[in-house]
């Protein structure tokens, strides 16, 4: 068998006092697309970052393609590709110029770089873009622009932290395509997502996070058997839900007519 294209291993991680990661252990076949799913501050974001070499130190162990990020960041970002949340993006650049620049970065020759970066962005109807600047493009156009920057290189393993934002109807299902076709490829896809219905659907396994831990990992039928319910959205709501949600919801139609002349 095949090494395992990610490995973690008691991997925790504390901001000051604050503890993003309480112990995470989890190991993803090469070749599966692996949802990772929590409510906001679980520790997602922060598992990424780890995995892909950007934040570090951290206890525990964790392997990529079986390189360490901690000791090998430069060879583990050759291996992967990364569409973070929130990405900083050089808004004076065109989308040609970056493309170039990222591609140069990867070793890839320049004409491999013209031609999968104008194959891609025909893909993703942007064809007509590539002589515009970053700064003038909108949140969807910038996100099919990350993801042609992280596939370009062909990387063994993908990181996908909510890369539908800002994607509408059509383009979304173009990812989703992509992801099983990916696979089918190979390639090892680590899927964070907060659009339930996408990861159900897409992804071989599920784990879910909640304030730095694990608290279930297997496909979507397998959890939601587990928990007796219907659909992974009813698993991630029994995981996390406070069981307050109608007091709340209360609480503020009430103060909708608070204050009122």
């Amino acid at each position: 068998m095949s090494a395992p294209a990610i490995e973690l291993r008691g991997v925790a991680k504390r901001f000051g006092n604050k503890v993003a990661l309480a112990g995470i252990d989890l190991t993803v076949e090469a070749g599966t697309v692996q949802g990772y799913v929590g409510a906001n501050g679980a520790g997602k974001s922060t598992t990424v970052k780890i995995l892909v070499g950007l934040l570090a130190p951290f206890e525990g162990e964790a392997r990529v393609a079986g390189l360490d990020p901690r000791t090998d960041p430069v060879l583990v970002k050759g291996k992967i590709g990364y569409v973070p949340e929130n990405a900083i993006l050089f808004e004076t650049m065109t989308v040609a110029e970056l493309l170039l620049l990222v591609g140069r970065l990867h070793r890839l020759p320049d004409r491999t770089i013209r031609a999968r970066g104008e194959e891609f962005l025909a893909v993703f109807e942007l064809e007509e873009r590539l002589g515009s600047r970053i700064g003038a493009l909108s949140k969807g156009m910038r996100q099919k622009v990350l993801l042609t920057l992280a596939l370009m290189h062909d990387p063994e393993v993908v990181f996908l932290d909510e890369p539908l934002s800002g994607l509408d109807l059509n383009s979304t299902l173009l990812v989703k395509e992509l992801l099983r076709r990916l696979a089918q490829r190979g390639k090892t896809v680590f899927y964070c997502s907060h659009v339930i219905e996408v990861v159900e659907r897409v992804c071989d396994k599920v784990a879910i996070v909640e304030d730095g831990r694990i608290l279930a990992n297997g496909t979507a039928a397998e959890l939601a058997a587990q928990r007796g319910v219907a659909s992974l959205e009813r698993v991630l709501a029994s995981v996390t839900s406070r069981g307050d949600e109608a007091e709340r919801v209360e609480r503020l139609v009430q103060a909708m007519g608070a204050g009122g002349g």
